[in-house]
């Protein structure tokens, strides 16, 4: 795969589709750019841990919520 580019007057250059599609690069989002040797390289920005993980839990209540509702059931059952 050959993937070539052209700067343009303002400095700017394209990523390939397809290697945005394998980055999971969208519109909008940062990259960093920096240099090792000669070559200029362009890497994704690595997300914030937490950030990168939200919203890949379900919603809804959490397991203690529900193990302390089960309690406080129990108790005032007694």
């Amino acid at each position: 795969m050959d993937n070539t580019a052209k700067v343009s007057t303002k400095g700017q250059v394209v990523i390939p589709a397809e290697l945005r599609k394998r980055h999971h690069l969208e519109p909008g989002e940062k990259v960093q750019i920096f240099e090792y040797g000669d070559l200029i390289c362009i890497a994704p920005v690595v997300k914030d841990a937490v950030e990168a993980a939200y919203g890949a839990l379900p919603s809804g209540p959490s397991l203690a919520e529900e193990l302390l509702k089960e309690r406080r059931k129990d108790f005032a059952g007694e």
